[in-house]
This record gives C-alpha cells, sequence and structure tokens, in this order.
C-alpha cells in the first residue's frame, strides 16, 4: 500500500480551521475547504514507491489492471472510478444538481460537437460521467436535499411576510406538485435581478428576525446578496446531520452544504448544473431539463453491520464504509478483490505496517491484503464489484 500526499484546495467557502485541526496543524489563516484524496485528473494524490514522488492518476495508467484489478477495469474502465474527500464547509456552496449517466453523456457530447471549450464559464458537461455524491458527518453537518411538499414551502414564504413572495406562494398552492415546483423554481431564477434583490433583501431580514425554521436561511443572503437562490433553497428541506450520519444525493436532486466537516465520496465527474448561490454561470433551461420536480424526505442514512459499518447507496462507482476500532480490538482484514483507500479521521491506526494520523490515509492496490488494528476510526473507500 502506499502513503498518499494530498492536494488541499482552498475554495472561498471553505472553512478556515476545520481540516488544520483534524489534521493537528496550525490554520494558514486562508480557507481550506476540500483534500482530494484519489486520481482526479485536477488534483490527483500523490505517492513515492522508491522512485521519486508521481501521481496515483500516472501509477494508475501504468498499470490499470495492477492497480484496479480486472474485474474493476472491466466494468468501470482503466480509472478509479471515484474521489475521496474532506469537506470542509464555512459559507454555503452552491445550490446544485447532478446529471444522470446519460444526460452527461448527451450534454457532453453536444457541447463537445458546438466547440463549447472545456474550460468556459458557460459550459455546463465537463465530462459524460455522472456524479452521485455521499457526504458523512464528522461534525454537526448542515445541508439542503431535495423540495419540500409545495403546500409546506408555501406556508414557509408567506410567513415571511413579504409582499413580492406572493404570486410563488399562490403557484404553489394552484397547481399539482410537480408543475409548481417547476412553476416557481423557473420564475424565481427568471426574475429580473434588480426586483429579485429586493425581494431576497427583505426575506433575509424577515428570516433573521423570525428565526425557528428560518434560521438556516436566514444567513444565505451575507454571503449571496440578492441571489435569488436565497429563495430557491427555502424550496428545499433543510438536513442536519450528527458524526457518523450520512446523506445519498443522486442525480436530479437540488441541495447545498451549509456548514459542517464531513467525509465526501462521489463518482469522479466535474458535472454540476447550479441553481443559485453563486456567482458562476446558471443555465435555466439546461438546469430544468436535469432537476427531479418531485418532494423527497431527505434520508438520512446511518452505518449499518458489525465491524465494518457500511452507508449503502443504490450504486456501483463507490462504496464507503467505516471502522471503529477499539482499545485491544482484534485485527480486521480487509477484502482484497478491488482499488480502496483508507482515510483516518481520529486515533492512530495501523493500515498493515503504516499508522496512520487524522486526516492520513493510503491507497491499497486490488489483490493486497491490509489488515487494520489499533485504536481510532477509518473510512473505507472503495467500488462495488
Amino acid at each position: 500500500m502506499d502513503r498518499l500526499t494530498n492536494t488541499i484546495r482552498p475554495y472561498a467557502w471553505g472553512s478556515t480551521t476545520a481540516i488544520p485541526a483534524l489534521l493537528g496543524v496550525e490554520p494558514t489563516g486562508e480557507p481550506q475547504a476540500e483534500m482530494w484524496m484519489g486520481a482526479h485528473p485536477g488534483a490527483p494524490s500523490r505517492l513515492d514507491r522508491g522512485a521519486g514522488e508521481t501521481s496515483l492518476s500516472a501509477v494508475i495508467a501504468a498499470d490499470p489492471e495492477g492497480e484496479l484489478g480486472s474485474a474493476a477495469v472491466a466494468k468501470f474502465g482503466p480509472r478509479l472510478p471515484f474521489l475521496l474527500k474532506l469537506l470542509a464547509a464555512g459559507a454555503p456552496l452552491s445550490l446544485q444538481v447532478h446529471p444522470d449517466l446519460a444526460q452527461a453523456k448527451a450534454g457532453f457530447e453536444d457541447e463537445e460537437r458546438r466547440g463549447v471549450p472545456i474550460d468556459a464559464g458557460h459550459r455546463n458537461y465537463k465530462d459524460a460521467n455522472h456524479k452521485p455524491e455521499l457526504i458523512c458527518a464528522l461534525t454537526p453537518f448542515d445541508g439542503l436535499c431535495g423540495f419540500r411538499p409545495p403546500l409546506e414551502a408555501a406556508a414557509l414564504l408567506e410567513g415571511l411576510g413579504v409582499d413580492s413572495l406572493k404570486p410563488y406562494v399562490d403557484l404553489l398552492r394552484a397547481h399539482p406538485e410537480e408543475a409548481a415546483l417547476r412553476e416557481v423554481l423557473t420564475a424565481v431564477l427568471s426574475a429580473d435581478r434588480q426586483e429579485m434583490a429586493h425581494t431576497v433583501a427583505a426575506a433575509a431580514a424577515a428570516a433573521e428576525r423570525l428565526e425557528g425554521p428560518y434560521k438556516p436561511y436566514a444567513g444565505l443572503v451575507h454571503d449571496y446578496p440578492g441571489d435569488p437562490g436565497v429563495i430557491a433553497a427555502m424550496l428545499l428541506n433543510h438536513v442536519r446531520l450528527q458524526p457518523g450520519e450520512a446523506m445519498f444525493l443522486g442525480a436530479g436532486i437540488p441541495h447545498a452544504y451549509l456548514d459542517g466537516l464531513g467525509v465526501e465520496l462521489m463518482a469522479n465527474s466535474d458535472n454540476v448544473l447550479r441553481c443559485g448561490l453563486t456567482p458562476k454561470h446558471v443555465d435555466v433551461p439546461e438546469l430544468l431539463k436535469v432537476v427531479i420536480f418531485e418532494p423527497s424526505a431527505p434520508g438520512v442514512l446511518r452505518p449499518e453491520g458489525d465491524g465494518e459499518e457500511v452507508y449503502e447507496t443504490p450504486i456501483d462507482e463507490f462504496r464507503l464504509s467505516r471502522h471503529v476500532l477499539a482499545p485491544g480490538a482484534a485485527p480486521r482484514t480487509l477484502p482484497a478483490g478491488a482499488p480502496q483507500i483508507l482515510l483516518c479521521t481520529a486515533g492512530t491506526p495501523r493500515a498493515g505496517e503504516l499508522t496512520l494520523a487524522p486526516g492520513e490515509s493510503v491507497f491499497v492496490p486490488a489483490g493486497e491484503k491490509t489488515e487494520l488494528s489499533g485504536t481510532g476510526t477509518v473510512f473505507r473507500a472503495t467500488v462495488l464489484l
């Protein structure tokens, strides 16, 4: 196995303290939003097998079957199909949705055919893959996920007492659920920006005054003044995960992370369609093709199983589990049939002969047997074959 050196991404929404606190280092004063573990071309992990440091992506490219195993290569191609992250939100991330696999392939092919540069700000599809995600809380973690029932959303908006929200309230009450949600989200994102800025300011002021169910939304305007995403966010369920709880985000489900530290595991893709809470491009027509306009209660996942605690999801590109190693417990042997990344989040457990500190990770090639021992918590990311 290989100890990994990982890149920390300094996105503006990142916490300045959460990742340094886990790593046991002094904060730099700059945002530290995500630490990436994997072979994503944007920031692949690095390792050293005695000939100097190289990227995990280069190691896999040189011998895909040796590193990933023949079964994983046959199923997912000659690449690591997942990306593991530490994610530390100090401010809300953009309100967003991800395409399914068919939508991603069609959208990518269309933009390639039209010659849209891959790095263009208005490009929607960076690749031809879908981007399901799983976030597991290490601290209390706040997020938004899935639409509220329209009548519940109408009551929430009406309770703000803002006259300019009344047309949206009426729409939510006058139509079947799918049509109501579609019409209101379309109207909010298509409204005159200057008029919407006044509505957002009035709604945020009311939310701060009322607190209660409005509290998660009250602070959004400070980070995104005038952004219509502040109103769109109120159409979504607020979720607070406790440490160890997780949330799966499938295709078409609008969501945003608000605050907290977690372990995120996702398919290796950059496809994001934004709904708001962002200065970046919002393509409303394309967004409306991807969003699933159905109320959905955010399902909170808790790990299942003795020993290896698994967070069950309906996709194969990744599988997340957790090992909580108690003092004096017998070593645990991990399956060896697929590539895996192990991440320590507490204690000083050992993976084979390597002792891990919080925030440290290792890559284990397919076919290599590994034992976990010692005391601490280790998250295991792999694929489902």
